[in-house]
């Protein structure tokens, strides 16, 4: 691969996980040497400048996260910018661990491109770590990834069918990625007897006696045969003849040497018979992991003399290789480490570990106790069990505990939690009494590290002895902090619920469990009366909050606000109410900003539709983040939703949003809230085809890309919400696609009764707005009517008193309501006046609409005026459809143009005037061709056909 890639001027990565290294740290280790070895390189700082530009598009100012994993990229960068190594802890839940994931895959899409094609090699996959694997599966299935070869390696006997890497490659596979599989196993004979003859340098004729010998007693298997001629050369049975001037060998004694069919034990008889010297520094060097470098080697050889010149010795032998001038020495094959290990009789090694720790903490100044931590912590806790002093015990969980942070900083979480966890298991039943200090920080910093993993079961149960031992309750804070976000992003929101409103109960914020109509007015009138007279300057001027149990308080109303609006949506308004009255009562903090924008959203849904106060709070919302985030606050993608998808819509051209969700959606993956950037691209699939009419053909194609990340990234959701906008534009196009078969395994109908059955209230009322859609608009009125009254028989059947939002959909599906209600009017059936009242609604609404939003209202209002007047045989409704084609075409809503200029056609055929009839069903051919919609063509089309013999100007 290697020559090949060069003359491509591609680039190389290789990694390889080991059974005593942190495999969380591989991906990163490779890396880094990619880019040190760029660095050390005598280009100039033009010949990776494209290279920089792409890593800098593709993750712009977020690229500085992975500067303590790869501190190589800085220096590329030229980068001197400070890592705020607090900032890991900022960001909730598991959102770390995917921003690392999202980074690394961004950063090795940049390293590749058609000019520098990129190979990435990972040895023994059996042993990484979660989060790599999952690297590996978003690089595999990410469709903006190109010129990019992964090549992974494992060991097939070591990986069975529950294996974390079967489940990672079973889910790529059902992505529709195809890999290959390639089974590397032992060498032929023949390819035995050509490699013996290059080495001893006689014809293959000569050599073959020898050659099925060893291929008999290796199995092929490349390293044993090389390791057994050594071993053959060593005992005599195979030298060079200077009286024959050639290598001979003794086939006879070779037949019949006993040896082991296990390479490593054979490699291990072959180590024993080594000086004694060599033994032990082999023995001690298995110890110290697959690298280690002279100064680590010269530690815990004190007092075990292993002969100056060890390592040389090892290097010449084989069992050891040099990294570059780095002074690091890695094992040839970690098998030969295994082999080396083996020496250690099994019931010495607790023993011989923790002699080689407790060896190298002695001899380690506390200047130098950070470098050599690691060396130091994985041998004592290889001999734990052998440690009976409590205080010996203290010791090595405060060395667990040192271990655990410094890597916390570096956001190897796996691996932190690996030390904490150890170190808490080393303390005694009463070290909360006798080491307080060091016990709760190790459940802190624990809780903090199984937090980013997304191990919440672990999680919830190591929760339970700081809760109840802890001194105060201060101290329980950062335990509950985590075990609500992990509560939260698990989906069980109502313990999530629960918890918060208990520990804001004890900082003196009470919520009602059970929320009356009165409680709800009370609390109205109580936010109202907050802010009275308080104009946007004024709540931007509010000092900023210093107090910290309302700072406190404030995050975990933060919390709330994901698990109440899913699961209690009337007390999801009261948490909304408390931070705004708590920001107007105590200052401002970055949640405020949060607040605001969620008591903008519900000002534009409340019955009152208070629009104009609506878009105030989003300015204060939005100005508020600048002023105290900066321009690329974590918050962002949750401020855009609130903004540009619950309140701007009342106000601003919908077609100025889009770009705002694309932003918020960047900055979301760059901050690892994947959740809320997901669902900022949902809600710009939305309004492109739905409310403002893009290109079906041009949109679906970077949508089905966006459904695949979605769920790459398991937010369901998000993806199912994606796949109904991909599934609406597929039979406008009038494609015989169906993409919940290619993405769920399941048709509409079976997709239907899924989010029945499993009470998935808002996904139901989002297919049943894209089926009234689509029906509607290919003219299947009965099925138009019957969603309609399946969308209105699941909003009777949810309790809920009032919302904190809607998105754009919403005017929509209005309108298409009101359109409904009047076709089915004009029919003069018994239900008419069930259809007459379904439009009125319609059009009361759209016209508050209207006034605030004449620019994505009007055209809505005039048609629904028009189809109106059509029903009440009123002579304006001509004129009404001549202004709702003249503000569709005005204000760029070229599909619902076309709607126009068909429903105008069709008034003038029931007048009779078919010249102009069929010149609006072609300008409604136009309209729908430009949207892509080749079904309401082809319908349109058959119209036109019957039509045009009937028209005077007709050829």
């Amino acid at each position: 691969v290697k020559k090949p890639l060069a003359d491509k001027n591609g680039f190389f990565i290789e990694g390889k996980f080991d059974v005593s290294v942190r495999p969380d740290k591989v991906l990163a280790s490779a890396l880094d040497s990619f880019f040190a070895s760029i660095n050390a390189s005598n280009a100039g700082q033009n010949t990776y400048m494209s290279m920089r530009w792409r890593i800098n598009d593709a993750v712009g100012s977020g690229v500085s996260c992975l500067f303590d994993v790869i501190p190589s990229l800085r220096k590329f960068m030229n980068d001197s910018t400070e890592v705020d190594r607090t900032e890991g802890r900022n960001i909730g839940g598991n959102l770390m661990g995917q921003r690392l994931k999202y980074m690394f895959c961004k950063l090795i899409g940049a390293i590749s491109c058609r000019s520098t094609p990129l190979v990435l090699v990972l040895d023994d996959l059996q042993w990484a770590d979660k989060m790599t694997l999952g690297v590996i599966r978003m690089l595999m299935i990410d469709p903006d990834i190109h010129y990019f070869l992964f090549l992974g390696c494992y060991r097939e006997n070591e990986v069975n069918e529950s294996h974390m890497l079967s489940a990672n490659l079973n889910d790529i596979r059902e992505q529709g990625i195809n890999f290959m599989t390639i089974k590397v196993g032992a060498i032929e004979k023949e390819s035995v007897n050509a490699l013996i003859s290059d080495v001893l340098c006689l014809p293959p004729s000569l050599c073959r006696p020898l050659s099925t010998v060893v291929h008999q007693k290796t199995g092929g298997i490349i390293m044993f045969v090389r390791r057994l001629l050594i071993s053959l050369n060593d005992e005599g049975l195979v030298w060079y003849s200077l009286s024959s001037h050639r290598w001979m060998f003794d086939l006879r004694k070779i037949e019949v040497k006993e040896m082991s069919e296990d390479v490593v034990k054979h490699m291990t008889e072959h180590m024993s018979r080594l000086p004694k010297k060599m033994q032990m520094g082999l023995k001690l060097c298995a110890c110290l992991g697959p690298k280690f470098d002279t100064a680590i080697v010269e530690k815990v050889q004190r007092g075990a003399n292993i002969g100056y010149n060890f390592l040389e010795s090892c290097v010449d032998d084989g069992f050891l290789q040099i990294k570059g001038d780095s002074g690091f020495y890695t094992w040839a094959h970690d098998q030969v480490q295994q082999a080396a290990y083996e020496l250690i009789p099994l019931q010495q090694r607790e023993k011989f570990h923790l002699l080689i720790g407790s060896r190298l903490f002695l001899s380690t100044s506390s200047a130098e106790i950070d470098k050599f931590i690691f060396y130091i912590v994985d041998n004592m806790n290889r001999g734990v069990t052998l440690v009976d002093n409590p205080q010996q015990k203290y010791e090595m969980a405060e060395l667990n505990l040192r271990a655990g942070e410094k890597i916390l900083e570096r956001h190897s979480f796996q691996s932190s939690v690996k030390y904490l966890m150890a170190g808490i298991a080393l303390l005694e039943n009463d070290s909360w009494e006798k080491k307080y200090g060091l016990t709760i920080r190790l459940h802190d910093a624990a809780s903090e590290a199984l937090c980013a993993t997304g191990d919440f079961p672990k999680l919830t149960a190591l929760a339970e002895k700081p809760l109840i031992y802890a001194r105060c309750f201060q101290d329980k804070l950062n335990i509950y902090n985590n075990l609500v976000r992990a509560l939260s992003s698990s989906g069980e929101n109502e313990e999530c619920i629960s918890r918060c409103v208990s520990v804001l109960s004890q900082l003196g914020e009470f919520l009602p469990k059970h929320i009356t109509p009165d409680i709800y007015r009370e609390e109205v009138a109580k936010v109202k009366r907050a802010l009275i007279g308080q104009s946007k300057q004024d709540l931007l001027s509010l000092p900023v909050m210093t107090e910290a149990k309302k700072l406190t308080a404030m995050r975990f109303l933060n919390h709330m606000l994901i698990a109440t609006y899913s699961a209690n949506p009337p007390l999801n308004l009261l948490v909304v109410f408390r931070m705004v009255r708590m920001t107007v009562d105590f200052g401002v903090c970055n949640i405020s900003a949060v607040g605001f924008a969620c008591y903008g959203a519900w000002l534009a849904s409340s019955p009152n539709d208070e629009y104009e106060g609506a878009f105030t709070m989003g300015r204060v919302a939005s100005d508020l983040m600048k002023k105290l985030c900066g321009a690329e606050a974590e918050i962002l993608p949750r401020i855009y939703l609130l903004i540009y998808g619950m309140i701007n819509i009342y106000k601003e051209p919908w077609q100025a949003s889009l770009c705002k969700y694309s932003e918020a959606f960047d900055a979301g993956m760059i901050s690892g809230d994947t959740e809320y950037a997901l669902s900022n691209i949902t809600l710009y699939y939305m309004l492109s085809l739905f409310n403002c009419g893009s290109n079906l053909k041009e949109t679906i194609q970077s949508l089905h890309k966006f459904v695949k990340r979605a769920l790459q990234y398991q937010h369901q959701t998000a993806a199912r919400t994606l796949a109904i906008s991909e599934q609406m534009a597929y039979d406008l196009m009038g494609l015989k696609k169906n993409c919940y078969e290619a993405h769920f395994g399941l048709d509409e109908e079976a997709l239907k009764n899924f989010f029945v059955r499993n009470k998935l209230a808002n996904m139901s009322r989002n297919l049943y707005q894209k089926i009234k859609y689509v029906t509607y608009m290919c003219g299947d009125m009965d099925a138009a009517a019957k969603h309609y009254d399946l969308q209105e028989e699941l909003n009777a059947n949810c309790s809920v008193q009032a919302t904190t939002g809607r998105t754009s959909f919403f005017f929509i599906s209005t309108f298409i309501d009101g359109l409904i209600g009047l076709y089915f009017a004009r029919k003069h059936r018994e239900d008419e006046a069930k259809w007459t009242h379904v439009a009125e609604k319609a059009i009361e609404l759209m016209k508050k609409w209207t006034d605030s939003s004449s620019w994505n209202c009007a055209n809505k209002l005039y048609l629904l005026q028009a189809e109106y007047f059509f029903l009440k045989n009123d002579e304006r409704a001509y004129a009404c459809y001549r202004a709702s084609i003249t503000k569709a075409r005005e204000h760029k809503f070229n599909h619902e143009e076309g709607l126009a200029h068909e429903k105008l056609a069709t008034y003038l055929l029931y007048k009779n005037q078919h010249d102009e009839a069929l010149q609006h069903f072609q300008n409604a051919k136009k309209c729908y061709a430009t949207w892509g919609a080749n079904v309401l063509v082809q319908r349109v089309e058959k119209v036109i056909t019957i039509l045009s013999p009937l028209c005077v100007g007709s050829i």
